[in-house]
């Protein structure tokens, strides 16, 4: 299992948009993806849409991460990097 953090800095959060490809990305690989608002959890799963948007993380949230299963490096600094890179949208 691997772990990270990284700070929501686009400006809606974890909301629709961002939300659908949070989930896309999640999806394309086979292990678990999974995020959580704290370091202890609740641990949400990032393939799951309902899931995500039913957090809504705001801007300024630090979204935890970690992924389990054989792709877990890569799933975890794709997640790691969207988050980063605004989702696109910045």
């Amino acid at each position: 299992m691997k772990t990270g953090s990284v700070l929501l800095t686009n400006a809606v959060g974890l909301h629709a948009r961002p939300s659908v490809k949070l989930t896309q990305l999640a999806k394309s690989f086979s292990g678990v993806v999974e995020f959580a608002l704290t370091p202890h959890g609740p641990w949400i799963d990032a393939k799951s849409p309902v899931k995500v948007m039913r957090v809504k993380a705001a801007k300024g949230e630090t979204l935890h991460v970690r992924t389990d299963g054989a792709d877990e490096d890569a799933a975890l600094a794709a997640v790691l990097d969207l988050v980063r890179r605004q989702f696109d949208e910045g």
